[in-house]
């Protein structure tokens, strides 16, 4: 099993996207950082994702949610690091991540 980082840009993508949502609704809020959590953490298990937008990515969906997992591998796959959380409405193109 791969261990999995965090970028300080992927916690900035889902906190500012909880906070937004928990103003309205604290439980679901909770329910989409845990879920996404839980994807996330997985891919240290079984790095199911497909080749990413941006070069030498992979990007994984969060099934059940409108969230992209955005990773890399370590060239001796011992971790993988998640470098956003990007809501699926956003726009971005090939080597771009989107504006904050």
């Amino acid at each position: 099993m791969r261990r999995v980082e965090w970028s300080n840009a992927a916690r900035h993508d889902i906190r500012t996207q909880v906070e937004y949502i928990a103003a309205e609704d604290p439980q679901a809020a909770r329910r989409i950082v845990a879920i996404v959590n839980h994807v996330g953490e997985s891919l240290g298990t079984f790095a199911t994702g497909h080749p990413g937008r941006v070069a030498g990515t992979y990007e994984k969906s969060v099934r059940g949610l409108p969230y992209v997992i955005a990773y890399a591998l370590t060239d001796d796959d011992a971790a993988g690091s998640i470098l956003r959380v990007i809501h699926t409405s956003r726009d971005w193109g090939e080597d771009d991540w989107p504006d904050d």
